[in-house]
């Protein structure tokens, strides 16, 4: 079975590189309820400070440029997470199918339809390789 990256960097000994380890603080922040209280503290201070600027303009180009900047960063961050939690259970699958393969295999002496279901097991433990 060939390795991704989820269980190339499992197999490391120093843990994860430092982006890495970065990310999952992150998501760790953000995917719960404080954050959400963060942003409309945020939300309601922006809305209190529209006094202090000169023009509607300029208060609500704040808002969108910060937001938009926010939005693309939490993006990317909460995607490399995602990614890295789908390799992750795509190499669990792959490990029980594999152990389930091999096992099915030395069962499958008098069986061709077990024989048969070992071929295709074995074949599917790469499918996402393959697409």
């Amino acid at each position: 079975m060939e390795e991704n990256p989820a269980s190339e960097s499992r197999h490391t000994t120093s843990g994860p590189p430092p982006f890495e380890r970065f990310v999952d603080a992150i998501n760790l922040r953000i995917s719960r309820a404080p954050f959400f209280g963060v942003i409309i503290v945020a939300l309601a201070l922006w809305a209190l400070s529209k006094p202090l600027w000169s023009s509607t303009t300029k208060w609500e180009l704040a808002l969108h440029t910060g937001s938009a900047i926010l939005s693309l960063l939490l993006l990317v961050l909460l995607e490399n997470a995602g990614r890295r939690g789908q390799e992750a259970a795509q190499e669990k699958l792959n490990v029980i199918a594999e152990a389930l393969s091999d096992l099915m295999a030395h069962q499958a002496a008098d069986s061709e339809d077990l024989r048969a279901s070992v071929r295709r097991l074995r074949e599917a433990v790469g499918l996402e390789q393959r697409h």
